[in-house]
């Protein structure tokens, strides 16, 4: 019984070694619970002489050791997932979010070099972080090559046009916004406030004409012509955040940003802003099993996303919020059942054959009708 008590790590080892069960495996299970541990042990146990070896020249231990053990380990395993189930968005979410104001702080980085930075770090975080606790163990896998064209939507069809309207437009909206403010009389944007009470009406500005885009996309066909892309992922996960045609990229934008620029809100509130929707947008569609509680009434979050991308377009058509659900209580269209989990099968059911790559997606608005044609045909492949 002494060896149980020497080291932890000693223990932890001989859990992973549970944990190589394939049949638990196969089931997608993150961790086995201490009955299959048991069970699993006793098949070890007939043909290893009643001891289990941590490693290669390691200490043997004796079986019943290990059992006693195992409750010790599964609970704290299962603490170490809770701390992560719900403090995970929260630390990394307002840490980014303070990390890069100091970042921009009176002589540091530039805006646009704190918020690329802060956003790649936090990337990586949650990339890496869907492979220690996903949500659905099915969405970790790729589906036809789909993290290819999400990466290139990501450079070229979110961060890039952005960037082409903002230089091409900068000049013009500043101008409209010193005339507004000398028509008025008074300054629009309340810059003697706190940073981040600025950044909070930031985010009540813009969402409200992001969500009446992103709304109208989903009601009307034309919009959802360029929306669909968006839709037509088959699973969630960090990157597909940036799955947009182009076009639509622009208009929500205009809706979000452009109304930030005219009032006059400042480069440091405009940067923040686009910090908290680069991290928020990976969140939300993040595959983590991670939960928000009451946050779930403030952010518009992925226990809220994942239902809006169901394949029923009753609870598909809902969550139009991109980073906070305040518009959403307002319309009506919050959903958030508590009786069902959200759907592990996502995607446009009505549309099985929608093209899946890059290229593809930038032409599917425009060959609407062969989409829908190839839908309709099981024999059609997609292209690619």
């Amino acid at each position: 019984m002494g060896r149980v008590d020497r080291e932890t790590h000693d223990a932890l080892a001989v859990f992973r070694i549970i944990r190589k069960n394939p049949r638990l495996q196969r089931e997608g299970r993150s961790h086995p619970p201490p009955g299959e541990c048991r069970k699993y042990l006793a098949g070890l146990a007939e043909s290893s002489g009643k001891h289990v070896c941590a490693k290669r020249g390691a200490p043997t231990w004796p079986i019943d050791d290990i059992l006693l053990t195992l409750p010790c380990i599964d609970a704290m395993i299962g603490t170490m997932r809770a701390l992560f189930r719900y403090g995970f968005f929260p630390v990394v979410f307002f840490g980014a979010l303070a990390l890069g104001s100091w970042m921009m702080g009176p002589g540091g980085w530039s805006p646009m070099l704190a918020v690329g930075a802060v956003t790649f770090s936090c990337a990586l975080v949650i990339g890496l972080s869907e492979k220690v606790q996903p949500r659905y163990a099915s969405w970790a896998m790729p589906r036809r090559g789909d993290w290819k064209a999400d990466l290139a939507h990501t450079f070229f069809s979110t961060l890039l046009p952005p960037e082409i309207i903002r230089a091409l437009s900068i000049g013009v909206l500043t101008g409209a916004a010193v005339w507004l403010s000398a028509t008025v009389g008074v300054a629009l944007w309340p810059s003697d406030w706190p940073v981040l009470a600025q950044l909070v009406l930031a985010m009540l500005v813009s969402e409200l004409g992001s969500y009446w885009v992103h709304r109208l996309m989903h009601e009307h066909e034309a919009l959802w012509k360029l929306h669909a892309v968006h839709h037509s992922a088959e699973r969630l996960y960090w990157l597909n955040a940036g799955r947009f045609h182009p076009l639509d990229t622009t208009l929500q934008y205009v809706g979000q940003t452009f109304p930030l620029i005219v009032l006059g809100a400042s480069p440091e509130v405009l940067a923040l802003f686009s910090l908290w929707t680069a991290i928020h947008g990976m969140f939300q569609h993040a595959n983590l099993d991670i939960r928000l509680g009451p946050l779930n009434w403030v952010f518009s979050m992925a226990e809220l996303h994942r239902w809006h991308h169901s394949t029923l377009v009753e609870e598909g058509n809902t969550n139009y919020g991109a980073n906070i659900c305040f518009w959403d209580i307002v319309f009506g269209t919050r959903f958030l059942p508590s009786d069902r989990e959200p759907p592990e099968e996502i995607g446009i059911a009505a549309l099985p054959a929608f093209p899946s790559g890059y290229v593809a997606h930038l032409a599917s608005p425009f060959r609407w009708e062969a989409v829908v044609r190839e839908s309709a045909d099981p024999e059609v492949s997609p292209p690619e």
